[in-house]
């Protein structure tokens, strides 16, 4: 009797190339599996995307002097361009900039907030006043106590 079998595997950030960590680590694995399945008759489905947001690709696009958005399409593209070339057989490789992930995000934050799952909190964060931004954990962890950004100012 076959199985439905479905696999979600890691998405990567959108702020690099592929290498050999994230083939070995996370999709080779899940695809050897999901051939395995599928040779036994098993209906498949093993979905990821490229993470369109996050810290990651803030700063690779502070370094190029570019947008996020723009690295972010730029390694979405050459993710996309290498899984043929890797022999990943993604049944669905989307991203998080589309319409159909923020929606369904979104669908699904609401869900849990309104079953008590999750609740609003205010929380100290850490502020530049020269880049007049709210900083991730990236951005100050090692540095003096008085240098709060890496900002040059």
């Amino acid at each position: 009797m076959s199985e439905r079998i479905f696999i979600g595997v890691a998405w990567p950030y959108a702020n690099s190339q592929l290498h050999l960590g994230h083939v070995a680590g996370a999709y080779l694995p899940a695809d050897i599996f999901a051939r395995y399945h599928r040779t036994r008759g098993d209906e498949v489905l093993m979905v990821s995307g490229s993470d369109m947001h996050g810290t990651p690709i803030t700063i690779r696009a502070e370094q190029e002097g570019i947008t996020a958005a723009e690295v972010a399409e730029r390694y979405h593209q050459r993710f996309m361009a290498s899984w043929p070339k890797l022999g990943i057989s993604w049944d669905f490789y989307t991203s998080t900039a589309t319409a159909n992930h923020a929606r369904t995000a979104q669908e699904m934050f609401l869900s849990l907030y309104e079953k008590g799952y999750i609740y609003k909190n205010t929380v100290c964060q850490p502020f530049c006043s020269h880049c007049n931004r709210f900083l991730p954990d990236r951005y100050v962890e090692d540095l003096p106590p008085l240098q709060i950004c890496r900002c040059p100012r």
